[in-house]
């Protein structure tokens, strides 16, 4: 029996990639590598980001290993969503609701780089 392609174009599909999921896996593949960067920065160099008062206040090495992290979870959830991975949708959600949420609360280090 023969496999009939999934509607969506999903993984087994004729069809490819959607427009809304190369968008997705490339916008992960282009933030990833930002995020690495300026984790690597903020180990580097400690003076290079500034807080005064504010509540999520970390040391700037340990937000340093959280940018990387993150970053390399975007990296890796966006080549799953450009290869069309079963597992590619799910992780890259959760890498870049992970994403958002690390920069909103990297907002008074840096502001500019951290509304990109």
């Amino acid at each position: 029996m023969a496999a009939i392609p999934n509607e969506r174009g999903g993984p087994g599909g004729s069809e490819g990639l959607s427009g809304a999921s190369l968008f997705a896996g490339t916008v992960m593949m282009l933030s990833g590598p930002l995020s690495i960067l300026m984790g690597a920065s903020g180990i580097a160099a400690d003076n290079l980001f500034a807080a005064s008062q504010y509540a999520y206040r970390f040391d700037l090495t340990a937000w340093g290993w959280i940018h990387i992290v993150v970053g390399l979870a975007l990296v890796i959830a966006g080549m799953g969503v450009l290869t069309d991975k079963s597992w590619g949708r799910g992780a890259g959600a959760a890498a870049a609701g992970v994403s958002l949420i690390t920069q909103f609360m990297f907002v008074p280090y840096y502001p500019l780089w951290a509304t990109r």
